[in-house]
């Protein structure tokens, strides 16, 4: 068994296919209507055949007050993994990304949050290996 897709709620898929594809890089993978919505899905260019992120429309009557209560508390939704959050966060960060947690170093990882313009709070992380914990 192996995971081949996760979903992230956005208030708009046309808002989020644009932040997901031209500010984080992602490549679209699928794009095909799905009643009034779209199934539409990205994926990692390093990675094109690997697991799909799914730009879920939150138009489910529980999907809006989750993403809501998890942003109120400054809980990430998901993350992704990157192998320099500092230089990833001066990236974005120059490209309009809001971050809600800069760069910090909790001992088995260095991480950073950011608003992904859609409801959503997404985290970056690289963990240490053995040398990077000395």
């Amino acid at each position: 068994m192996r995971i081949t897709i996760a979903s992230v709620y956005v208030d708009d898929q046309e808002k989020a296919h644009a932040f997901y594809t031209e500010t984080l890089g992602f490549r679209t993978k699928v794009d095909v209507p799905a009643g009034e919505f779209r199934w539409l899905t990205v994926v990692s260019p390093e990675d094109p055949e690997g697991t799909e992120l799914l730009l879920e429309p939150d138009a489910h009557p529980a999907a809006k007050p989750f993403k809501e209560a998890l942003y109120a508390d400054g809980v990430p939704l998901t993350q992704f993994s990157v192998d320099d959050v500092a230089a990833e966060h001066e990236r974005l960060a120059g490209l309009g990304v809001r971050f809600t947690q800069e760069p910090v170093d909790i001992g088995p990882a260095v991480l950073a949050v950011f608003d992904d313009t859609c409801g959503n709070l997404i985290q970056i992380i690289r963990m240490k290996d053995d040398a990077d914990q000395g």
